[in-house]
């Protein structure tokens, strides 16, 4: 029977680069997991539609047309019949509010086992962010940061009612990767 596991958190905490550690770790273990990019399949079909340009253009789409992109990359991936990884963000932050990244029919159709919520400080997330020039971040402080880490508990929380998961959540602090990876792995075997 295959897994799926959601796995997300806000920009810049570090969620890519847990993963991708705890992925190697599996491997090396004999366990593999398919890795999936929720927003690359959004984006795939948004530039399918011309739609798009840049995934960091995805976020200022019209919310009609961001649950038909959300519907189209749900469908997709819930078709893989192996063990998979869903990276996504539990909400998006849009100008008229947070969005649910996965709202209940994304959830229908992923029907996940375990949704878990990397995290760290918000300081520690403002100074990645300013670092990473590879992406085009709305800017942002330390209390909106803090305040998107929470709603996504919330969120987290709601999702779990929904679809009967487990929440797990692994903290990412500068310097702790290695316990992160360990948690995740922990998570996957």
């Amino acid at each position: 029977m295959s897994r799926k596991v959601v796995i997300t958190g806000v920009p810049g905490v570090g969620k890519s680069t847990v993963i991708d550690g705890a992925l190697e770790r599996l491997k090396e273990l004999g366990r593999e997991y398919w890795p999936i990019s929720f927003g690359t399949a959004m984006f795939e079909l948004a530039s399918e539609r011309g739609l798009v340009s840049d995934r960091d253009e995805m976020r200022r789409l019209d919310q009609d047309v961001q649950k038909e992109l959300q519907s189209g990359a749900a469908r997709a991936i819930a078709q893989i019949s192996d063990d998979v990884i869903v990276d996504t963000h539990c909400t998006v932050k849009t100008p008229g509010g947070f969005l649910p990244g996965l709202p209940i029919w994304v959830l229908e159709e992923l029907k996940p086992d375990v949704f878990v919520l990397v995290e760290t400080d918000p300081d520690q997330i403002l100074g990645r962010r300013i670092l990473d020039e590879s992406r085009i971040r709305d800017l942002e402080g330390y209390g909106e940061i803090r305040t998107h880490q929470e709603f996504n508990r919330f969120i987290a929380a709601s999702y779990a009612m929904v679809s009967g998961c487990t929440v797990k959540i692994i903290n990412n602090p500068d310097f702790l990767l290695e316990k992160a990876l360990a948690d995740l792995v922990e998570v996957l075997r």
